[in-house]
């Protein structure tokens, strides 16, 4: 029997994160049980109860001052990015999500302060040191290999897949009388950061607004450093009546607003890919988005696709699917199909098949 260890160190407010260490924590504990002992470690006590419902070994470990040293195993599996200066006798599968740091490092979110430096202080040591390191796509590999010089078999290949919460069919109690959304929106649930690129769509709907009196967008995240930019342009470009910004929102409430959105339109600059898209092909919401890095090949033949530098772009796609029925059903359909291609059950088992392959080596 194999012995696997598992560390959760992030937080709720680090999103897509957080979401994609619930989606390993439940990849890892569906392993046969016959063949893995799985031991859960966790860093902050509110994963005490989301740990809960699954058949592990649950683990406090406030801190990673010596984690590797004193607890032995077969794998230990990081999927938050943890980086730490150990032997590569101790056998890890790290996560890198991104490299956006080095390919887009214009935006000070990911260079100023110091940011450049501790992101590649951490890549290097993730990649000197680590067994495997799992990347999200064909191009999340090429960058690891452009940047880092990683071989092959030490990159694995693991496609991201809706959070959980998604799937979730209950009615939210009061949504209308806490949100009070326009009928019909194009919806964009995006932290407000400069690379989101919200200041692009908002210039493309100020481009329609005379076209098309009655266009509306919903905006959900939290505010970061793009926020002030965006309620300035809302200012400027007289959106007040189109835009409509609501900040923070529980997950449990995000599903319902991909139900009644026209659309999801998505003019980020970065990559490789992105979880919303996935979460529209869930939920049966059109989609039009970033044709940067890996995204193209993420969403095929189901999304609309435009240069995110280009307003006028971002314009026409926004046009089609406010204007055409038949177009929004099509990509709807297209959608739904890829999202069962690729869920929770591919997931798992392409973990699992990573898995076996560094404990069997």
């Amino acid at each position: 029997m194999k012995r696997i260890r598992l560390l959760l160190s992030c937080t709720p407010e680090y999103g897509g994160t957080y979401q994609y260490n619930l989606n390993i924590l439940e990849a890892v504990t569906s392993f046969p049980q016959e063949d893995f002992q799985v031991i859960v470690h966790y860093m902050h006590p509110f994963w005490k109860d989301d740990l809960k419902p699954y058949p592990c070994e649950k683990v406090y470990t406030p801190t990673l001052y010596r984690l590797l040293e004193n607890y032995p195993c077969d794998l230990w599996i990081f999927p938050s990015q943890e980086s730490l200066n150990y032997e590569k006798s101790v056998p890890v599968l790290s996560t890198i999500h991104d490299l956006m740091h080095r390919y887009e490092k214009r935006f000070p979110e990911v260079s100023a302060n110091g940011d450049y430096e501790s992101r590649e202080i951490s890549y290097q040591n993730i990649c000197k040191y680590t067994k495997g390191v799992l990347v999200d796509s064909e191009v999340g590999k090429r960058h690891v290999q452009e940047c880092y010089g990683l071989h092959d078999d030490q990159i694995f290949i693991l496609p991201y897949i809706p959070p959980k919460y998604i799937y979730k069919n209950e009615s939210v109690p009061d949504f209308d009388d806490k949100y009070k959304l326009p009928s019909k929106f194009i919806f964009y649930p995006a932290h407000f950061w400069q690379h989101k690129n919200h200041v692009g769509l908002l210039a493309a709907i100020a481009l329609l607004k005379e076209e098309l009196p009655d266009l509306h967008v919903v905006l959900i995240g939290s505010k970061h450093n793009g926020y002030e930019r965006v309620l300035q342009c809302v200012m400027e470009m007289s959106l007040e009546t189109n835009v409509h910004i609501i900040g923070h929102v529980p997950n449990q409430d995000v599903p319902e607003f991909y139900r009644r959105a026209r659309a999801l339109v998505m003019p980020t600059f970065f990559g490789p890919t992105n979880i919303p898209q996935l979460e529209a092909f869930v939920m049966g919401c059109p989609v039009a988005t970033s044709s940067v890095y890996g995204i193209p090949d993420q969403v095929g033949d189901a999304s609309l696709l435009f240069d995110p530098k280009s307003v006028n772009e971002i314009a026409h796609c926004v046009k089609r699917l406010w204007s055409d029925d038949e177009l929004c059903q099509i990509l709807v359909e297209k959608g739904k199909k890829r999202a069962a291609a690729w869920g929770k059950a591919q997931f798992n088992n392409r973990l699992l098949e990573i898995v076996k392959q560094l404990t069997i080596s």
